[in-house]
């Protein structure tokens, strides 16, 4: 007779209760590490698998070692936590400049200079009529996880015990995951110019009813071969290798996402292959990042020479607080802090404000009363003073802005072509002349109070309250700021928008259609002002089939006065600069787009 023992695992854990203080030292952190035990043994065979077994491993920053640790605290350090590290379902800044340090693209956006360089393919091709690319791929680049049991980063090895490399296989997979209408992926649109990308996401003409819903295999894009990927696009788009560099479409392992589920991001579990991998990932409290031994490195992606890279959750005082107490290596700015700052003579060597390319706007819900009419949108848009805003209040060289695309981006408008839109300094005349058009609302008891909301950042909220009275003072209106934590701050925005919420907009890559068609389109999912114009899609749908740039540009001009002055759905503020300070013992690039490239960085402490 055969006798037969299991053995069951079980682990009992205590959660700790985590207090955030800005000074204090993360609390250990409640992580999945993978064992091999035995499960069954039957007369001289045994069996062995791998099971999750749930261990506590220290985040405390006390332990990482200070002259290989870039305490970072900067503007992309996350206030609250990081949304998310699943690539298919990113939509924010913080998640993108965490998650970019993890997974590479196809191709790679220079964070100095926007120049569409290498990622893992090395080389691609556009066929004569603009629709087929084909990206061929580095044989090299290994999957890899950190075992917090041993302390260190290690390959992924395949069920025959040979490392897992990167190809093409992995990048269709993660390209299908996030045209999957069940990934709920926000920015699967941009996609849309691929063959049956639309139709099979559900975004097509027959939405679900469409006999391609669903059907990831019929997206336009193949593995020729292990290490060549081809798309085949619905029309020609001339930014499209900028595209290819995108976080919906980077490679995904397929065989921890069936296994895991949605806890395959989660430190001890993640498989990845950029310059850095997850060390750790205190949800509401802090991220750490070590750096990848397996990345071969290239030119555009070099080897990190930095070992950790390590977040706090804080709000801007209190990373400035650890700056001036020696425990952040780099810090946002509070804006009270700003001048006292530039009167320092330390502080002030240590402060950088370089232009990147974003927007600062708010956007309307114009389905929302008061602002469902477009005298009062009007109204509340030239009673704002953006040159006094960005003087006293940000006053970080950022420049008053009165439409939409960031100069400087392939295409877009430049001031001096701009004869359209809100003053740079308030009109207050006209404001109340356009309040005063309104049939429905010609006044302030018309208007209501007005729900006005913004994410809990120091500096958002100061801007915000500038405005308030702005406005309160022109029409004499109650204005109610309503402040959100991050994450529930963009599903709010996303669900309910409320009748004017604070947004920003940065670079995805470096083209008007970025801002304007995959931002404002009347179907796309980052459009939370519910407004749509027939016209307005038809001009940056022309302008992205366009290759000829002066063309596109004139396109994008109209485009950009139905937006801001005719139609009025959102208000722009002001084009962004990155408002930081730096130790001296640390050499930075700084990223032009938003995100930063920590792997670029050297520390000399």
């Amino acid at each position: 007779m055969f006798s037969k023992k299991v053995v069951l695992l079980l682990v009992t854990i205590a959660l700790l209760s985590l207090i955030a203080a800005q000074c204090s030292a993360a609390q250990p952190q409640t992580v999945t590490v993978v064992e091999t035990v035995e499960v069954v043994k039957e007369v001289e065979k045994i069996v062995t698998k791998e099971v999750e077994v749930v261990k506590e491993v220290s985040t405390d920053p006390d332990a990482l070692p200070p002259e290989e640790t870039l305490f970072y605290g900067g503007s992309n350090a996350g206030v609250g936590d990081i949304p998310t590290l699943d690539p298919s379902r990113i939509e924010d800044s913080v998640s993108i400049q965490f998650a970019s340090e993890l997974f590479i693209g196809l191709t790679h956006l220079s964070e100095e200079t926007n120049e569409t360089e290498p990622g893992i393919a090395t080389e691609w091709e556009v066929s004569d009529d603009g629709l087929v690319y084909t990206f061929k791929l580095r044989d090299d680049v290994p999957w890899v996880k950190y075992n917090n049991a041993t302390g260190e980063v290690e390959q992924v090895m395949d069920d025959e015990g040979n490392p897992r490399i990167v190809n093409a296989n992995d990048f269709i997979y993660g390209i299908r995951r996030t045209q999957d209408p069940a990934t709920a992926a926000i920015y699967a649109y941009v996609n849309y110019i691929v063959k049956n990308a639309a139709e099979v996401n559900g975004g097509g003409e027959k939405g679900a009813e469409d006999p391609l819903y669903g059907k990831v295999e019929e997206v336009g894009v193949r593995a020729v071969d292990d290490f060549t990927v081809e798309f085949t696009l619905t029309q020609p788009a001339a930014f499209f290798p900028a595209v290819a560099s995108m976080w919906m479409n980077w490679a995904l392992p397929e065989w921890l996402i069936a296994e895991k589920g949605d806890r395959w991001v989660e430190a001890g579990i993640i498989h990845t292959y950029g310059p850095y991998a997850l060390r750790s990932w205190e949800h509401d409290v802090s991220v750490t990042l070590i750096a990848n031994p397996f990345w071969p490195g290239s030119d555009a992606v070099p080897k990190p020479s930095i070992k950790y890279v390590h977040s706090q959750f804080l709000d801007q005082s209190a990373q400035f607080a650890n700056y001036e107490a020696g425990l952040n290596d780099v810090s946002d700015v509070p804006l009270p802090e700003l001048d006292r700052i530039r009167a320092d003579a330390t502080l002030s060597q240590e402060l950088d404000t370089p232009g990147i390319l974003c927007t600062y706007y708010y956007g309307f819900n114009v389905t929302k009363p008061p602002f469902d009419d477009v005298n009062v949108r009007k109204a509340f848009s030239w009673a704002i003073d953006r040159t006094a805003l960005v003087e006293n209040v940000t006053k970080g060289g950022q420049e008053p802005a009165n439409y939409f695309s960031r100069p400087g981006l392939a295409a877009a408008p430049n001031p001096d072509e701009v004869d359209f839109g809100p003053p740079l300094t308030a009109d207050l005349e006209k404001a109340k002349e356009f309040l005063a058009a309104s049939t429905k609302y010609p006044d302030a008891e018309a208007l209501g109070e007005i729900t006005f909301m913004t994410n809990q950042v120091e500096g958002h909220v100061k801007i915000a309250e500038a405005i308030q009275q702005m406005w309160q003072e022109a029409f004499g209106v109650k204005v109610n700021l309503v402040t959100q934590e991050w994450k529930v701050f963009l599903e709010t925005r996303h669900n309910d928008p409320p009748q004017i919420a604070r947004n920003g907009w940065c670079q995805d890559y470096p083209d008007a259609d970025n801002f304007l068609r995959v931002v404002l389109r009347s179907d796309s999912p980052n459009n939370d002002t519910r407004w749509a114009n027939e016209e307005f899609d038809k001009l940056v749908d022309e302008a992205a089939r366009e290759t000829d740039l002066g063309k596109r540009k004139e396109l994008y001009l109209k485009a950009e006065r139905i937006l801001v002055e005719e139609d009025v759905a959102i208000i722009p503020l002001y084009w962004y600069t990155r408002v930081e300070l730096t130790k001296p013992y640390v050499t930075r690039t700084h990223g032009a787009g938003g995100q930063e490239a920590f792997e670029k960085w050297t520390l000399n402490k």
